[in-house]
């Protein structure tokens, strides 16, 4: 009779039972919305903030669907007591991604989940708004929503909804604000990159650095000397240039400016010291010593440069290769073959001065969508697509375009603008007012190999 009585109160207590669950948190994240907003549609970047993570080392991801938006899936397993396995779909994000600007105050975008939680139509809205007094923070609320239906146990769980559900949420904001704050501080919002795939191109280049007080003047100068040394060695090579000028970033300190300058040819196989020699990608050098500081193999000595060491003569002749594999033409010349690959681009009309902020939304969005890159290994580069034009009384009636690359190491084939077919805004009919943007270019252009950064190496 007790167990007919403890059996009765148990249905008629879970029939009681509320047949919904919720739960949520909130936390303000000191980004701007866009960039919340990009990071939590798409799951690239999911396991670098997510609990589940943290609670079970040994747990695997799964993408599947969409890259971006709705339709994205992220599917995972890991030990059937820690983070189990289920799947993440995102079922809808408004407003749509492109119009999540400056004017956006609120945003909303909503996951569904298949786990081994009870219930049914378990979902998670994740609610975006601006805060701050700038409206630069963004708070973020993360809910959890399930219904339990007549199912006396799936009702019952709703007492534990406080427990893995809620700290779900709990861990994976605070690992959401951790991995932001990694991200750079830009607001990209005008920004349209495509993914380019481009193939290998031979170039030859010379190395060369400036005094970031300088400013432009400095740059025009050290850019056009290394492009009349590279043109008049092409001429003595008897091969030809075959498009603009690539500058390869080195290091862009608050004081020096260390790049590249290369220019692509016309062949892969040159005729140096009275032997032909096929030119082959850069490569990381063997360490014979002490290896070289991160971000510094890529710098080679200056053009002119009278720091050597006392067998330098023999270590540069003509014909032979560097440390990193390059062909040797001359003391300040070198010649390699950039390898192809994925590259994030966009663009900048105006002055080079615009280029480095450029490369800053570039890189921010690459983190925001979850492209892997390695700016030590394969740096920055931009493509002089088109020279500045300025007429007779000293007007500019054309401003420069900048093409601007990310080298990819892993990313999808477009980015959502890519695939959503939206075109970069232009300045061609008024040179008056520059502005950051992008333009997609033919796939594999030989000017504009993805992994420019390598000739550096």
């Amino acid at each position: 009779m007790a167990l007919v009585i403890v059996a009765v109160l148990a249905v008629v207590v879970g029939i009681a039972m509320p047949g919904s669950g919720h739960v949520e948190r909130s936390l303000v994240i000191g980004k701007d919305i866009r960039q919340v907003y990009d990071v939590l549609n798409n799951f690239r970047r999911f396991g670098d903030y997510a609990e589940l993570t943290g609670s079970d080392p040994t747990i695997k991801y799964d993408l599947s669907g969409k890259a971006y938006g709705p339709g994205a899936e992220i599917s995972w397993t890991g030990a059937p007591k820690k983070a189990g396995s289920g799947k993440l779909t995102i079922a809808s994000a408004a407003p749509e991604f492109n119009k999540v600007d400056s004017t956006v105050n609120k945003a909303e975008i909503v996951w569904n989940l298949d786990g081994d939680w009870r219930g049914s139509d378990k979902h998670f809205t994740l609610d975006l708004e601006r805060e701050g007094r700038t409206h630069k923070l963004t708070k973020v609320t993360w809910a959890y929503d399930v219904k339990y239906g007549f199912n006396l146990l799936n009702r019952y769980s709703n007492l534990y909804i406080h427990g893995a559900p809620d700290a779900f949420i709990q861990y994976s904001l605070t690992g959401l604000q951790n991995m932001l704050a990694s991200v750079k501080n830009v607001d990209y919002s005008e920004l349209v990159p495509y993914i380019e795939q481009t193939k290998p191109t031979p170039v030859l280049l010379v190395s060369t650095k400036i005094e970031r007080e300088g400013g432009l003047d400095a740059l025009t100068e050290a850019t056009d000397g290394a492009v009349k040394l590279l043109t008049d060695t092409a001429k003595k090579l008897n091969v030809n240039v075959t498009g603009p000028r690539i500058l390869v970033v080195n290091n862009y300190g608050d004081q020096t400016f260390t790049f590249d300058i290369a220019l692509p040819i016309d062949a892969t196989t040159l005729t140096v010291a009275g032997q032909s020699h096929d030119l082959t990608a850069a490569t990381t050098p063997t360490p014979s010593g002490a290896p070289a500081a991160a971000g510094s193999a890529a710098a080679p000595a200056s053009a002119g440069s009278t720091e050597a060491p006392a067998d330098a003569a023999a270590a540069n002749a003509p014909g032979s290769t560097d440390k990193y594999g390059r062909l040797i033409i001359d003391q300040d010349v070198r010649a390699t073959m950039m390898a192809g690959g994925p590259a994030l681009k966009g663009e900048w009309n105006g002055t080079y001065a615009g280029v480095p902020q450029t490369r800053d939304e570039l890189e921010a969005y690459a983190q925001t969508h979850g492209y892997k890159y390695d700016t030590v290994v394969n740096r920055f580069y931009d493509v002089l697509a088109r020279p500045e034009q300025i007429d007779t009384n000293n007007n500019i009636t054309q401003y420069a375009r900048y093409d601007v690359y990310l080298p990819l190491s892993d990313a999808p084939e477009q980015t959502p603008e890519q695939e959503a077919g939206i075109q970069p805004p232009t300045l061609d009919e008024s040179p008056a007012a520059s502005s950051s943007s992008a333009a997609p270019a033919a796939a594999g252009s030989a000017a504009a190999p993805a992994e420019a950064a390598s000739a550096g190496n």
